[in-house]
């Protein structure tokens, strides 16, 4: 595969596929794992990720590239092959999750900044020697009462355009993530205001990497979608959602990137699937739209296997409904009815 930073950008947006973020810290793989009753050891967290990575079917058809956890980039399959050698023998382009995750913002009450600055050129060189070709960076936006603040919205976004920048010296293509969340602590508000703070985080987003130099040719955006607080009064419906994204998206992400992979944010499976196929039925559209799923591509996955050596062909044949059904979500050709078929 190309080494240029354009060439893996476009790859990692191919038509009819999206990124599997895999890249859950400690913490959250722990909780996923206790849902189920498993305990979460080193072994238990390989042996689910190397089921997820050997599902030739999705992995082949529907996923372009995989987000990995600093452990799971060095880790071996029970065979001892590296998992990013059975990720690049998919065909998909490893990636490595390298923040240092979003932490209370001095100052700020109530907001959060994103560390990892410090010692991440090293960090780069490393992880490209391990193999991976794209990295991801998440900042954190919350809505409430006076919040999100200028300093906020500043301050993360500038981490994101010099952490891109430091990922394009080392040959990795930046996925930036400024996510405004719809589950924080109050999630009252609407989509509209939704609207308005993803608006202003995107253009100061834009406006920060191009101070920074940043080759927008060379990077993927990951965006959250416009939807209503979880806790909102009115919830916007799916045609409302999927119209306010794109129009956000149409004010504020250049022309020149060549895709927007969306968060799922908290969503539904299906309500992160179906919204992404009602944008990309708006087309033509700018940018590729695509999905960069996490718990809305495992979750299932994770339910069918349970920890259990007999059940990982019925966690693979989840994973693979699941990346089928966004995969069909990335050209705008999902339904409900196909859905149920598939099902």
């Amino acid at each position: 595969m190309s080494e240029r930073l354009e060439d893996i950008a476009q790859a990692m947006v191919a038509e009819g596929k999206g990124i599997l973020a895999a890249d859950e810290s400690s913490g959250t793989i722990k909780k996923r794992f206790d849902s189920i009753g498993v305990e979460s050891t080193e072994d238990n967290r390989r042996d689910y990720r190397e089921m997820l990575f050997r599902s030739d079917e999705a992995m082949r058809d529907s996923i372009s590239g995989v987000i990995l956890f600093d452990e799971t980039i060095r880790q071996k399959a029970a065979d001892g092959t590296p998992l990013v050698d059975l990720i690049k023998a998919a065909g998909a382009v490893p990636g490595i999750k390298v923040d240092a995750g979003a932490k209370p913002m001095a100052g700020h009450p109530g907001e959060k900044v994103t560390e990892g600055l410090d010692g991440l050129r090293e960090r780069l060189q490393a992880y490209h020697g391990l193999g991976a070709r794209f990295a991801k960076w998440r900042a954190v936006i919350d809505i409430a009462d006076g919040i999100p603040s200028w300093g906020c919205i500043k301050a993360n976004a500038h981490a994101l355009a010099r952490y891109a920048a430091l990922c394009q010296e080392n040959g990795i293509v930046p996925i930036v993530e400024p996510e405004v969340v719809m589950d924080g602590p109050v999630a009252a508000h609407d989509a509209d205001r939704c609207y308005e703070v993803t608006e202003w985080a995107l253009k100061t987003l834009y406006w920060e990497m191009f101070e920074q130099r940043v080759v927008l040719e060379g990077s993927i955006l990951k965006p959250n979608m416009i939807v209503s607080g979880k806790n909102a009064a009115n919830q916007a419906g799916p045609e409302e959602v999927a119209e306010k994204t794109v129009r956000c998206l149409k004010a504020c992400v250049p022309a020149t990137v060549p895709g927007i992979a969306f968060l799922s944010g908290g969503q539904s499976d299906e309500a992160a699937t179906q919204h992404l196929s009602l944008m990309n039925e708006l087309g033509p559209l700018p940018w590729k739209l695509t999905f960069s799923y996490g718990r809305a591509l495992q979750a299932a996955a994770l339910s069918a296997w349970g920890g259990k050596r007999e059940n990982v062909a019925a966690g693979q044949r989840a994973f693979a409904h699941r990346a089928r059904m966004n995969g069909l979500a990335a050209t705008g050709q999902w339904s409900a009815e196909k859905e149920k078929q598939a099902a």
